[in-house]
């Protein structure tokens, strides 16, 4: 699994965590819910300002979402061919 599809696993496992919509998430960070739909499909890179609107919203950090991405990317290496 890459890094970017590592990071929309990561922030949607939050938003379910959390019971939200998409479009909750959207709201509440302040970016339109197809971004953050892309996002979650690992199909858009995000911009450093997206990243901390999410984890604003997320009630978390930054750094956090992205230590929970490398850890799910560690994870991975040994499922990959």
């Amino acid at each position: 699994m890459n890094r970017v599809s590592a990071f929309g696993r990561v922030v949607r496992e939050a938003r379910l965590a959390k019971g939200w919509s998409q479009e909750e998430l959207a709201e509440r960070a302040s970016l339109h819910r197809n971004f953050v739909s892309l996002v979650e499909r690992g199909q858009s890179k995000i911009a450093l300002d997206s990243l901390f609107f999410l984890a604003d919203a997320l009630e978390t950090t930054a750094s956090e979402l992205l230590r929970a991405t490398e850890s799910v990317v560690q994870n991975n290496k040994g499922n990959s061919p």
